[in-house]
């Protein structure tokens, strides 16, 4: 196996034995697979379209597919054979219509035959590649992968788009075609930033219209006495479902991770068994999940391998699957709810500190006037969006003290699970706004996004001359996508950590360098100097 698609990889260059997400080569090596064979049936959609073909059902499966395959989503070698299978299955589909030779493993091959294949299609598995292509068209790939993944969550909540399916197909049968060099791939690098914000924008509108505009809410951190249910990860709608299925059942639901502004939304604050936040980010689950006296829900990423002590407790459904977890398939979560009744929930009650979500662009933008009289007063002299994903590598603690050292007079933006380095913070407020306003989840970067662009409408300014300065946490591919929509948009100076990405050439940095001026974290003193003196 190699992969290198995340913040962790082994020693800064890649996994080769087992990854550090807990993936095995087996699993590492049948992703590959399922990523080929999306590039495959990809180039022939595209062919397909021209003939007037269309079929939302595999643009949304493609879109599933390559969800799968982005890290700590799914562990299961069966789940992901049996979305190659289906790959396969949609492609002999469409070679009915686009006369091109299919080539194939057998569906009914065993494991290893799919493992086997899985090893010609890896990442190296041309050596003779310029190293900056080779590099451009993964950066490409691991883009397409967090486009795929904010346009199935837009999916299911009923937004879609044909541009963003067509940009899907066109980003992953790209490395297929030898005829496409360098500038070739640079365009398309900056058209998946152009097209993130567009699948954002969907599922922006997804959330919105189902559950409203966020609003800002305290949220508990303790618990209270009873049986118990905590959801992890991303989707709103396994949670909407989790509160009308436990409706008087004395069950109280908790949030876990990204969940947590979930508490924001007025159709889902509205139950009042949904009490409160346990927990915080992905990579502490191991000893949080067992400590937990109840069922829990994995909804998508980001999920490790569950620990003995609460394996049996723990369920998984959408895109997430991992050996041994029971997984469901549909909106029934009568399993997670039976399975909460058998287990002890919390003994007694326990009041904790609370923190303040809900501070999407509407609630944000609702005090605009406000915030530009306070900018144009002095009282606030720079806004620092510290944001983006955790992690367990160390260093992380940047994130922690570049909020702790902030000067009283900056705003600090935050969303994605980063925020769990400094959620907690008593930051206080400048003329009435707290001084820590969480956005929301990554899920919800397009809020970020409008933020931005209105203030530098509001003063007049390019976003670059806003007194606004970005420091970015990054883990895994959707921070990737996020990061190719601020450069797409032109956004400067972005400050990204720990580390820089395994696959980014010295080639390929040194042209965003010199166009955005990219550049990593080095101290949280020079940074915050050099931030405040811009």
């Amino acid at each position: 196996m190699f992969c290198y698609q995340c913040e962790q990889t082994a020693k800064g260059i890649g996994c080769t034995v087992t990854g550090i997400c807990g993936k095995t080569a087996d699993v590492a090596n049948l992703q590959d697979l399922l990523v080929y064979k999306l590039r495959e049936l990809s180039q022939h959609a595209i062919q397909a379209r021209k003939t007037g073909w269309s079929d939302e059902t595999i643009d949304a499966f493609t879109s599933e597919a390559l969800f799968v395959t982005l890290t700590n989503v799914n562990f299961d070698p069966e789940a992901i054979i049996a979305y190659i299978k289906k790959t396969i299955q949609i492609h002999e589909q469409l070679h009915k219509q686009v006369n091109i030779p299919v080539s194939h493993p057998s569906p009914d091959g065993a494991v290893e035959d799919f493992v086997t294949q899985g090893k010609q299609h890896g990442i190296n598995a041309d050596p003779t590649m310029d190293p900056d292509l080779h590099s451009l068209q993964w950066l490409l790939t691991y883009g397409t992968k967090g486009v795929a993944a904010y346009a199935h969550h837009a999916y299911l909540l009923g937004k879609k788009d044909p541009q963003v399916f067509d940009f899907i197909y066109e980003g992953l049968a790209a490395p297929l075609d030898k005829n496409l060099g360098a500038n070739e791939f640079v365009s398309l690098v900056f058209k998946c930033g152009e097209i993130n914000i567009q699948a954002m924008e969907l599922l922006d509108a997804g959330n919105t219209e189902c559950y409203g505009h966020p609003m800002p809410t305290k949220v508990p951190l303790g618990h209270v006495k009873g049986k118990a249910i905590l959801v992890s990860g991303h989707d709103l709608i396994d949670l909407e479902e989790t509160l009308k299925q436990t409706q008087d059942t004395g069950i109280t639901i908790y949030t876990h991770g990204e969940m947590l502004p979930t508490h924001g939304y007025p159709e889902l604050k509205k139950y009042p068994h949904f009490y409160g936040h346990y927990g915080t980010a992905w990579q502490n689950q191991q000893k949080e999940f067992a400590s937990f006296p109840g069922a829990i829900l994995m909804t998508t990423n980001c999920i490790q391998r569950p620990m003995d002590s609460y394996s049996k407790n723990i369920f998984t459904t959408g895109p997430v699957g991992y050996p041994g977890v029971t997984h469901l398939n549909g909106p029934d979560f009568s399993a997670v709810i039976n399975k909460a009744q058998e287990l002890p929930g919390f003994q007694d009650s326990f009041e904790d500190k609370s923190v303040l979500v809900g501070f999407g662009r509407n609630t944000v933008l609702s005090v605009a006037d406000k915030i530009i009289q306070s900018v144009k007063e002095g009282h606030i002299k720079r806004f620092i969006l510290v944001g983006g994903c955790d992690g367990a590598k160390p260093g992380r603690s940047y994130y922690t003290e570049l909020v702790e050292k902030a000067p009283k007079d900056t705003i600090i933006l935050t969303l994605a699970c980063g925020k769990f380095r400094f959620f907690d913070k008593e930051l206080g407020a400048i003329d009435g706004i707290p001084r820590l306003l969480d956005i929301g989840q990554c899920n919800d970067a397009y809020s970020a996004v409008k933020i931005a662009l209105a203030l530098a409408d509001a003063f007049h300014v390019g976003v670059n001359d806003l007194p606004l300065s970005l420091v970015l946490s990054w883990y895994e591919q959707k921070a990737v996508a996020i990061l190719l929509s601020l450069l797409y948009l032109g956004i400067k100076d972005i400050r990204i950590g720990p580390s820089l990405p395994a696959f980014i050439t010295p080639g390929v940095l040194n042209v965003l360098v010199e166009k955005f001026s990219i550049k990593p974290i080095t101290t949280v003193d020079e940074d915050l100097k050099a931030i405040m003196n811009q």
